[in-house]
Formats: C-alpha cells, structure tokens, sequence
C-alpha cells in the first residue's frame, strides 16, 4: 500500500496518524482517540481548537466578503488596524500571512527608515539563539546554530550578540546600525526570558544611538505572558512589534506594528496578495474581543501560577533543573532526562508536548485552559517521569 503521506514533503518529522478533528484542549484523529495538547499549533490556537467565537466569526464573514484583494479597505481590516493601535499604543499597522512576514516587513521597514534618517544605516543587532521565522532573510536574522550552514549565501547586515547582554549591544552599535530586533522571551531557544532590566537597558542604548528597538512578540503576543503584549510587562514602548501566532486563534494572520515616527513605506514598497482579508481580520477580532474581556487575563495569570506551582513541584520531586518562562508560555529544564523521548512516551500516553532542546520541554497551551486540564497534564507528565521511560 501507498504511503498516504507521501506527496507532502517531509519537513518535520511526523507521526503516522492523522488529526481529523479538534475541541478546546483536546485533538482527534481519525479513530476518535484524543491528545491532551499543550502545544496549540505551537502558541497559535490562543483559544483552543475550533473556539466557537472564531468559527462563527469565519463563517459569518465568509457569507459576505473573502478578499476584495489589498488595493482596497475592508471593514474587518479597518477595525482590526485601530483596535491593535489602540491596545498597543503604537501608530500604524501592515497586515501579513504569517510571523516570518511580519519580521520580513520590520527588517525592510528599519532599512527604509535608515535611508531616510539615519545616513543610510542597515544593520540590525539580533541575538544568539533568537528565532525570527523561515524566510531567507529572517533565517539571516535569526540565532539558532543549526539555521548556520543553510541556504548560504545569507542576506547580510544582521550582527549577533550574546541575549541579556547590554555591553555587548553597545560595543556593537555604530554607524552602519539601525535597529535592535528580539523576542522578549526566546521560544525556541528553551522559553529564555529578557526580563525587565536587558529590556530597558535596550530602550535607553536605542534612545541614546538614535536606532529603533524592534520586539517579535510573535509567540508571546496577544495575551500568551498574561499582559496582551509582554512590553507591557516589563515598562518599555518599543518603536516596532510584530505579531503572529496567537493573532488569529488558529487562522494565519499576523502584523507589524509601528510608531508613527518609524512609519515610511511609500507605495509599493509592500504588500502581499492575501494581507489584511476580511476573512482572516474577523478571526482576529474575535480573538482579541475574547483576549480583552474583563477577567480573561487574570485568568491567564492564575493557570499560570497553577501550572509553574505543579512544574516546580515536580522538577523537586524528581530532581529536573528550573522553570522558566511568563503566563502560558513556559518550560521545565528535565536534567538528565532526554526532553525529546519524554515527548515520545508523552505522545503514546495521549498528551502532546513539545522540547525545543535536548532537555527542555516547553509548555504552549490555550490561554483558556481549564485548572482540570493542567491538573491532568501534570498527573500524566509525573506518572512518566515516575517510571523514569527516558531517561538517557
């Protein structure tokens, strides 16, 4: 027999099982048996699977308008564009596909701003093990050791320092710098937060070169640290953040978010076929209608509390490292146990967790997980820690 997964091509490594349907916390395939997900399409799905806000928001929107195509306003836009002003404190905003994109649109948008403002400046400080997406220049961008030695030559112009060290972004910066780009917690890198002091040491070195400080808050905007964007957390406005993920609870859109002053394309400078439909903006809307509802947020907060609580007590218990991490974005170092083959044993237990590092796992689930679903996943991640399956 054919193997039915053959015609898609192979860049990641999947199990032989197909999801058919999702609810909430929990994925179905197509026997009926269900996973637990802690991952949520990595950060995406900011209201679970199939959230009926956002279905019904699709649906509705579908009946009356898909894509006008970008050389027009629709409504959905229009609103999504001024409630994202509004909540962010930033000036304007450029609609993309995915997060990638966002981070493509800030790169080209420092650059501009370079030409017009800063002598034709173009580089951008960027961070060992930071991650901006897949695209040839946010892979450019991006930190991660193993990005290296593909797809070279690499678009220049990106200077990497070591994350969390100020010295090292002011040795860097001269002439030629525009602007310093990172996440304000690494995911990929294991859930590494900035914390508020690297934060505003940025805000300040970029005030005083007179370069813009660029956020991806891609994974941990829209709500995922408890705080709608993580800036907010730590008391800094930065001149560009960009959005993804979380955006669309599921649907891909994301965004880049300026100030006013870095605001500078000019027609045709940017675009994209698909950007801003009406489509993909009324799933937005109905995520952040959700995200900002009174209580929602403190909610966030109290799972979180609830699940570092039950990680800390187990990492005790069984001798792992630290937890790490902000809201519903965390991680638990497991020590000498092999995080990927505890994924493994986790899968056939039915719970979906992801290990972005050899002995990191990382928590990603539905902002509106239930106390009764981080209570099982701990259960279920214990009993396997118990019978001590991976470890390497």
């Amino acid at each position: 027999m054919q193997n039915p997964f053959s015609a898609l091509m192979q860049i990641a490594a999947r199990p032989d099982l197909t999801f058919v349907r999702g609810e909430g916390g929990y994925l179905y395939d197509t026997n009926n048996s269900a996973w637990l997900d802690f991952i949520q399409g990595w950060a995406v799905n900011t209201l679970g699977h199939c959230p009926p806000a956002v279905s019904e928001a699709i649906c509705a929107q579908s009946r009356q308008l898909i894509n006008p195509g970008p050389a027009f306003y629709n409504a959905p836009a229009v609103t999504l564009a001024n409630r994202l002003a509004e909540l962010s404190g930033l000036d304007q905003v450029f609609f993309a596909n995915s997060g990638a994109e966002a981070n493509e649109g800030a790169i080209k948008l420092a650059r501009k701003w370079g030409q017009q403002h800063r002598n034709g400046a173009w580089k951008i400080i960027t961070f060992h093990n930071g991650f901006h997406g897949r695209t040839l220049a946010t892979m450019s961008a991006t930190g991660k050791p193993a990005f290296e030695p593909l797809f070279n030559p690499k678009v220049p112009g990106f200077t990497k320092v070591p994350y969390g060290d100020l010295d090292a972004v002011a040795a860097a910066i001269d002439g030629e710098t525009v602007a310093v780009l990172l996440e304000p917690i690494q995911g990929e890198a294991g859930v590494i937060p900035a914390g508020s002091t690297f934060l505003q040491g940025l805000r300040e070195l970029a005030d005083e070169h007179g370069v813009l400080l660029m956020l991806d808050e891609v994974q941990t905007g829209i709500g995922r640290t408890g705080s709608l964007f993580c800036y907010q957390r730590h008391g800094i406005e930065p001149d560009v953040v960009t959005l993804g993920k979380g955006l669309g609870g599921g649907v891909p859109i994301a965004a880049l978010l300026a100030k006013a002053h870095a605001c500078c394309f000019e027609y045709g400078d940017q675009g994209g076929t698909f950007n801003g439909n009406p489509l993909v903006c009324a799933a937005a809307l109905a995520v952040l209608d959700a995200v900002t509802a009174p209580g929602f947020l403190n909610g966030v907060r109290a799972r979180s509390k609830q699940m570092i609580s039950g990680l800390e007590a187990m990492a005790q218990r069984f001798g792992l490292g630290e937890v790490r991490g902000e809201g519903l974005l965390l991680a638990l170092e497991t020590g000498t146990v092999d995080a990927p083959a505890l994924v493994k044993a986790a899968f056939a237990a039915g719970l979906l967790l992801n290990a972005p590092r050899p002995h990191t796992l990382r928590f990603m689930p539905a902002l509106n997980v239930s106390e009764g679903e981080i209570e099982r996943m701990l259960n279920l991640l214990g009993g396997l820690l118990e019978r001590q399956v991976t470890i390497g």
